[in-house]
């Protein structure tokens, strides 16, 4: 087995700092952790005898690497300089260098099998069992699991510890969190106190520690900047405002102004909005310590008459739900049901797609997704009610997240009749998933997203109450949007670019060369220009390229303090057309994608959202749409209606194509099958 080797002490605090309910470390400031990790590389190269430190110095007694790449950068960097210093000085100057040696740490447990990697950074244990062996030990846990027992033990008996129990003990009261994993008590503190004396080694690594974890404290600059104003004037006449390309422009604002800026519009808030490429990599990684989505989502969560649904979720119960939908939404879920995308994709193009007809991309998109992606999630037609469940969500997102006005003009709007239209057509969707789940109607049926969410409020009414079944069992609808923006772009994209159009239909001939291919015949290896095809409209067409959030714990960005409570627009999609991320940004290039750039793998590519809060279906939607697209392309020749069309986007809610986009159904190349 893979795990048949010791781990090291920075494996070893990483797995104890996890907390299993959480999907992510105890709350642990990201200097402090820092601090910790580095503490932990320096303890084991202590342990192997490589160096010697005491409180007062810190120096090399063999610079042979020891075959560990953290524990070899870390051993590295000491020899080279020959200038004594203690301790505390290596951890600050190698603090530089924690974040990358946790994500490695991260990768190695991972690979392992010790640690699964769920999407949105969230690690849980794998099933796999750690043979406790490998420390002289005869019983089996998981290696968390023993980890924690043997600190356990340490604490809570006068057993005497061994050096490495000793170090972490040190390392993590150094962070103040055994509260949150033990239940202490003054016993237990005292003796937690004794075990930190016990050993020089861990003493001295634990005290340099905990003094570098007070130093952030001292440099806070007393100066700090006001967030910049973009004038009025300015965003009026942006040259994207005109093509509706709002990322681009806000690429462009935060290029001149900084990763930091605010709009100040008459009759709304003020916007603050976060951009670049710091920023991108900087929430996907901390963004749960620092952000919240609940506060700015209670508007529609109200609306819905919810108690916690998803999107408003943070934390442990956040991840909780993502555990429990994450099987509903995966590839796995996608390719069961090949054979019946297949089948819904031909059936809407033999309605309503006649050779020599004009077909307006927008309607179309929104109908061909919405009658894949509401039968896969909740296996119910809602076609018939879907524009009026979109007006009605649209316009809950944008007056409760964008405009937020007084109460008595939300009232107001809410009841008119368009939007009373909408709000029924929402609970006719609710109303008709939950009949088609009667137990005797699902008896030899797939399982899908209504049965897990019913599953849930049946199990755990509450955690998961019947007041956010609305939600939920309409979600579906709002996904079915996105998928139609991208998808509507993605047709336009496909057809004024001729020479890629024939590579993904020669991809799509020989996948369907005999019949409907099986899942297997449909890896990414056999349809590699479509997969780039579709990586490349996600980036250069960010349906959605924001998230809001409310600051939950202040932090400096560019010397600008962002305040607890404030309002602020994440920005991912800005990244998608910025020189420094992807150049020639604004040229349509597949090739990116392609090794050893990989531009796909970076934060900003972030086509669905970074850190906690990424769109469960990030899997399916690239293969679902490479299906659609290869489908469209195998069975039919499609042209611009009007060659001189210069493309806008629709910018309302989500970025989507203009309603005056329309394709002429040129020529049908294969028939359907019989």
């Amino acid at each position: 087995m893979a795990t048949q080797r010791q781990l090291n002490l920075p494996d070893e605090l990483i797995l104890m700092l996890l907390n299993e309910q959480t999907g992510y470390f105890y709350q642990v400031p990201g200097w402090s952790l820092n601090c910790a990790v580095i503490g932990a590389a320096l303890a084991d190269l202590s342990l192997q005898s490589r160096i010697d430190t005491d409180i007062e110095s810190l120096v090399v007694l063999d610079p042979t690497e020891t075959g560990d790449p953290v524990l070899d950068l870390c051993l590295k960097a000491i020899s080279k300089d020959k200038t004594p210093h203690n301790a505390r000085y290596w951890i600050e100057r190698l603090a530089v260098h924690a974040e990358d040696i946790i994500d490695s740490t991260l990768d190695r447990l991972v690979k392992l099998e010790i640690l699964k990697h769920h999407e949105g950074e969230f690690w849980t244990l794998a099933p796999a069992m750690w043979h406790a062996q490998l420390h002289g030990y005869s019983h089996e846990h998981t290696a968390s699991q023993f980890i924690k027992s043997r600190i356990s033990d340490a604490i809570f008996s006068d057993t005497i510890p061994f050096p490495r129990d000793i170090i972490i003990v040190g390392l993590v009261h150094s962070c103040g969190l055994f509260h949150f994993m033990f239940e202490i008590d003054e016993k237990a503190e005292k003796r937690i106190e004794q075990i930190c004396q016990m050993e020089l080694i861990g003493r001295s690594i634990a005290a340099a520690v905990k003094e570098s974890i007070a130093v952030p404290l001292l440099r806070r600059p007393s100066f700090k900047k006001k967030i910049p104003t973009v004038p009025l004037f300015k965003i009026l006449s942006n040259r994207h405002v005109r093509n509706g390309n709002i990322p681009a422009m806000l690429a462009e604002f935060a290029k001149e102004y900084g990763s930091v800026f605010r709009f100040k519009i008459p009759l709304i808030e003020p916007l603050t909005f976060l951009a670049g490429v710091d920023i991108n990599r900087w929430v996907h990684r901390n963004g749960r310590l620092y952000l919240t989505s609940k506060k700015f989502y209670q508007g529609v969560e109200n609306a819905y008459g919810g108690i916690g649904v998803l999107v408003s979720l943070d934390g442990s119960d956040h991840f909780t739900l993502r555990r429990v939908l994450q099987r509903a939404y995966s590839v796995k879920k996608l390719e069961s049901e090949m054979n019946s995308v297949f089948d819904m994709i031909r059936n809407h193009m033999k309605s309503y797609w006649k050779v020599g007809s004009h077909v307006q991309v927008y309607d179309t998109s929104r109908k061909l997704s919405n009658a894949q992606i509401m039968p896969l999630l909740t296996s119910t037609e809602t076609n018939d009610i879907f524009e009026d469940v979109m007006t009605w969500k649209n316009a809950v997102q944008m007056i409760h997240i964008v405009f937020n006005p007084p109460k008595f003009v939300t009232r107001l709007l809410f009841n008119s009749s368009r939007m009373k239209r909408g709000r029924k057509a929402v609970d006719d969707a609710v109303k008709r998933v939950q009949q088609n789940h009667t137990p005797e109607q699902r008896v030899g049926q797939p399982w899908e997203l209504a049965d897990e969410t019913l599953s849930l409020y049946a199990s755990d009414p509450q955690f998961f109450p019947e007041a956010n079944l609305r939600f939920m069992m309409s979600s579906p609808m709002l996904a079915s949007q996105y998928f139609s923006d991208l998808m509507g772009c993605a047709i336009y994209a496909m057809v004024t670019q001729p020479d890629l159009y024939e590579k993904i239909r020669s991809e799509a001939d020989a996948i369907f060369s005999n019949g409907d291919p099986d899942p297997e015949n449909l890896e990414l290896s056999d349809i590699d220009v479509t997969h780039r095809f579709v990586l490349e409209c996600q980036r250069i067409y960010p349906v959605v390229y924001l998230i809001p959030r409310n600051v939950s714990n202040s932090w400096l960005v560019d010397d600008i303090e962002l305040p607890v409570g404030e309002r602020v627009f994440i920005v991912m999609g800005a990244t998608h057309f910025m020189e420094e991320a992807f150049p020639e940004p604004f040229k349509f290039d597949i090739d990116r994608y392609l090794p050893p750039t990989s531009a796909h793998r970076s934060t900003s590519f972030a086509p669905v959202g970074l850190g906690t809060h990424m769109c469960l279906g990030i899997r399916w939607v690239v293969k679902h749409m490479a299906v659609n697209l290869l489908t469209i392309a195998h069975h039919y020749r499609l042209e611009l209606s009007d060659p001189n069309f210069k493309f806008k986007f629709n910018a309302y809610a989500s970025l989507s194509v203009s309603k005056k986009l329309k394709v002429h159904i040129a020529e049908q190349l294969n028939d359907f099958p019989s």
